[in-house]
């Protein structure tokens, strides 16, 4: 099947088993978005999100981060529930998609909006990072069976989901790579375009203080929350309000290595590790954009 063609989540889990780390592999595009949600009495019946979070099959190098992350509170403060459609962009990992996908399961759908295997831009290290992550998904049923894996390339691949199909787009620490490669203003289209009128965008990212200049965000991987603002509004949302849920105020933003001299990277080596691990993660930003109805 071509590129472009549709995929139910069964197919994916089979192609992803069959074909394993195969470097002409593919992610499925245009996700089918099936419309489970609406069974009756299926919210009442459906996980909580304090239960996801507190699933023991959590992996613990992800669990021990949400002291960091606030899982539970940036979810609520996203307004997310579990009839929704959501699409994550980037989810690299997958952190979040421990929590996301067996919240939707049930009632509402997980789109994952990964790295493109197929575009020429996508570089080898994030290709391995997705081949892995699609492995990881086949490998866990249980949990992810449900999961429907798109991709994000800008130009080749915008679409993340069919037009107007989804509740919410989520993205988290994504800015300043997007920033990097010269095409966040159409990422944001992107997620704009995904939307359904009234759906929401929420987004964390390392927050660089006010005035801090354009280079400067590219090189320490922290951006200034007039920015993000700026190049959503530029797309067409309306900002919602901001939570300062993860705000660090130990985060004095000059080190090194940048935002990756922090944990979880610790780019800076084992010498300053410590240091480091006293400061935690970045300080960010937390913000809610809607798509105007």
């Amino acid at each position: 099947m071509k590129p472009g063609s549709l995929f139910t989540p069964l197919i994916v889990s089979l192609l992803v088993a069959a074909c394993g780390s195969s470097d002409n592999q593919t992610t499925a595009e245009a996700p089918v978005v099936t419309q489970n949600h609406q069974e009756s009495g299926c919210v009442a019946e459906a996980a909580t999100l304090q239960g996801v979070i507190d699933d023991s099959r959590r992996r613990e190098a992800n669990s021990s981060r949400d002291v960091y992350r606030h899982p539970s509170e940036v979810l609520e403060f996203f307004e997310l529930q579990p009839d929704q459609t959501v699409v994550e962009i980037w989810p690299s990992g997958g952190w979040w998609t421990e929590i996301l996908a067996p919240y939707l399961r049930d009632c509402g759908q997980y789109i994952a909006a990964g790295f493109a295997l197929d575009a020429r831009r996508t570089p080898g290290w994030r290709k391995r990072v997705q081949r892995q992550y699609n492995d990881w998904l086949a490998g866990d049923p249980g949990r992810f069976d449900k999961v429907q894996v798109s991709s994000l390339s800008i130009p080749e691949r915008p679409e993340i989901a069919p037009a107007g199909s989804a509740d919410r787009v989520l993205s988290f620490r994504n800015v300043h790579n997007w920033m990097n490669g010269d095409y966040a203003p159409a990422v944001f289209v992107s997620m704009y375009n995904a939307l359904k009128p009234g759906g929401m965008l929420g987004l964390v990212e390392h927050r660089a203080d006010p005035g801090t200049a354009h280079a400067q965000m590219l090189e320490s991987g922290y951006v200034t929350e007039a920015h993000v603002i700026d190049m959503a509004e530029a797309a067409g949302f309306e900002l919602l309000r901001s939570s300062e849920l993860n705000a660090n105020p130990k985060d004095t933003k000059d080190h090194p290595q940048g935002v990756w001299s922090l944990p979880p990277s610790y780019r800076g080596g084992e010498e300053t590790r410590a240091d480091y691990q006293v400061i935690g993660e970045s300080d960010r930003m937390t913000l809610l954009f809607r798509k105007p109805n």
